[in-house]
């Protein structure tokens, strides 16, 4: 499975990995599926962070790394698929999550309802 992580999510799996669901937690795991990371989320919990809602690790991304996550940059044709998508959810990182779970065929890993209105693959975290 192809999986890519919501914000919360990729904090969670980071640094507090009881919060998610024991199926969502052995997917992560399990070797035979690919987890994504959004260059994205990365952004939002850093900008989180600096304005002291957040506080991470200095080495969250090294921890991200050790996990097995791999990143996934923003590239036009998420932007696009993210400006096109309709009205349901008006935070800007969370569309272009959504945007790029359907743009490159991946299982968006979320507990946002909002998200769940789209029509994207989903797994409950």
């Amino acid at each position: 499975m192809r999986l890519l992580l919501d914000s919360h999510v990729v904090l969670w799996a980071a640094s507090f990995p009881d919060e998610l669901n024991p199926r969502c937690r052995e997917l992560l795991v399990d070797g035979a599926n690919t987890v994504y990371v959004s260059s994205v989320s990365i952004w939002e919990l850093r900008l989180k962070e600096s304005i002291g809602k957040l506080r991470l690790t200095a080495d969250f991304e090294s921890v991200l790394a050790s996990l097995r996550f791999l990143e996934l940059p923003v590239n036009w044709a998420h932007a696009l698929r993210s400006a096109r998508l309709p009205p349901l959810h008006q935070d800007p990182f969370d569309r272009m999550l959504v945007a790029q779970s359907l743009v490159e065929d991946l299982v968006l890993v979320t507990r946002d309802r909002k998200i769940q209105r789209y029509d994207c693959a989903l797994l409950r975290a």
